[in-house]
Formats: structure tokens, sequence, C-alpha cells
């Protein structure tokens, strides 16, 4: 089965919404479903090293996205987005987050079997 997380959030707004969409696409890949990532509107800073926890936070949101990354998660980010969204526009993107299109998005809509988004 394969299952596409789309995130649209702030990485770090306040709450654990991202975390927990971290945490299902690690569970998920762990349990060997095919888990592809779409980064979104202000979700894309989370693909960008400049993008640092808050004090008294206890997750590191970029490592979590770098660790799925190194099992196998396909992460893509929305073109569009990286310019006009998150709060540091214009920061450079760590590699295996990949540049990507609405198009993309669409295709993997249509290829997958779950969608999900946070």
């Amino acid at each position: 089965m394969s299952v596409l997380i789309v995130f649209n959030r702030e990485p770090y707004d306040g709450s654990d919404v991202t975390w927990n969409g971290l945490r299902l696409a690690g569970k998920l890949r762990e349990n060997g479903q095919e888990v592809r990532i779409f980064l979104m509107n202000d979700a894309v800073d989370m693909a960008r090293d400049v993008c640092k926890k808050p004090d008294g936070y206890d997750q590191d949101l970029v490592q979590l996205l770098k660790g799925l990354i190194e099992q196998g998660v396909t992460v893509k980010v929305c073109g569009t987005c990286m310019a006009r969204c998150g709060i540091h526009k214009n920061q450079p993107y760590f590699p295996g987050a990949e540049k990507s299109t609405m198009a993309q998005l669409a295709s993997w809509v249509a290829e997958s079997d779950r969608v999900i988004s946070f």
C-alpha cells in the first residue's frame, strides 16, 4: 500500500500536529508501507536546516524528516511555496527534499492508496 502525507502547517506552530504526522509516517514506513511526503504552504520550512526547534520544544522536526528520508521516504517540496511561504523564505533546502510541482502532487494523489493531510 502507498500512503501520501501532505503537510501544510508551519512546523513549530504551538501544536503537535506536524510531529504526529511525522511519527505516523515513520510507523507506516516501519510496517513496510511506501510513504511519500509533500510539503506545501508553511510546511516547506521543515526542509530547511535554518528551521530550528524553539526553546522548550523537545522534538526536532527537521531531524525527524531527515531520518525519514534516510529510511527511503521520498520528500517533495512545492516549488511555488519554496519562494512564497514559510518564515525562512528563500533559505536553501537540505538534500533529499526535492523541488516539485502541483502536477507531481496531482499524480501522487491519483497513484496513492491513501492520502492524509496535516
